[in-house]
This record gives C-alpha cells, sequence and structure tokens, in this order.
C-alpha cells in the first residue's frame, strides 16, 4: 500500500524512489553551497536505512523533499530541500511532518539535525517542530568565500 500525506497548495507527500534523485540533486543544489550528486541520492535512495519523502503535485513534480538515516532508535535528518518557487509555503514542515508520522511506525525515538547557525529560516522550521539545540560544531560547513560555517546541533523527541 502506498503512504500518503496531505500537503500544503495542493502537494502531497509520497515516498521517494530512485527515479528521484535527478530532481532531488537539482534541489539540493539549489538549496546548498555544495550540492549532493544524483549518484549519492541514488545510493541513498535504494538504502532501507536512509528513508527519503518528496512532496509533489499529482504529476509527481517534485517541490521538495527530506532524507534521514536510521540507526537503531536514532535518526538524523540528513538534508531537506525546498524548490525555491515553494518556499514559504509550510512545504518544509509538511515534509518533516510525514517523516515523523512515518518514523513513528518504526523504533526511532529520536531525531538529530545539523543546520548552519545562519540559516535563520531553517532554524525557525525545526524550533516550530520541537527541536532544541543541544550543541554546536564549529567550521561544519564549507562556505563560498573559503571560510566555514558553525553548525548547530539540534534534536527532538519522536513522543
Amino acid at each position: 500500500m502506498m503512504k500518503l500525506w496531505m500537503a500544503p497548495a495542493g502537494l502531497h507527500i509520497e515516498p521517494a524512489q530512485p527515479r528521484d534523485a535527478d530532481d532531488m540533486a537539482r534541489l539540493h543544489k539549489q538549496g546548498f553551497y555544495r550540492g549532493w550528486p544524483r549518484e549519492e541520492f541514488t545510493a541513498f535512495l535504494t538504502e532501507d536505512a536512509t528513508p527519503a519523502y518528496v512532496a509533489c503535485d499529482a504529476k509527481r513534480r517534485i517541490a521538495g523533499f527530506a532524507l534521514l538515516r536510521l540507526a537503531a532508535d536514532e535518526a538524523e535528518l540528513l538534508t531537506i530541500a525546498v524548490d525555491p518557487k515553494w518556499r514559504s509555503k509550510r512545504i518544509g514542515n509538511a515534509l518533516l511532518n510525514a517523516a515523523f508520522d512515518d518514523l513513528r511506525m518504526s523504533p526511532t525515538r529520536r531525531v538529530f539535525l545539523e543546520v548552519d547557525e545562519q540559516n535563520a529560516p531553517a532554524i525557525r522550521l525545526y524550533e516550530r517542530q520541537g527541536f532544541v539545540r543541544i550543541g554546536s560544531r564549529r567550521g561544519y560547513y564549507p562556505r563560498p568565500d573559503g571560510s566555514a560555517a558553525t553548525a548547530l546541533v539540534m534534536a527532538r523527541d519522536l513522543g
């Protein structure tokens, strides 16, 4: 049975498939200085330990995605990206809601993530989702100017 979750703006969320690797790589490159290649997404999408979710329309045009990694009773949000034209429409929130709904059916009890301390929109999203700051990693994210940004480490329980 296909899992589906409703999303804003006429979109829905469903599990990602290997055929989504190109779209995911394109969206990731739009949102991050160092975008991940299609091959990396293809590898993630064939692993049971890295569930991924896409927000798409009825014609399966992808507006955003979320990718996680599972380990024992924990999960890490590896990345989340939303097409610039779909931002500020609560697509990221819907992606996280779907992922957490799905994770509640697994042994996962806690979710972690890292986020650039200067990425205010993402931090607001994560705080609205119940994440709290538990640490930081200096020099974690490379920047275009050669410097490195600090990552905030955040976590939340799935309760």
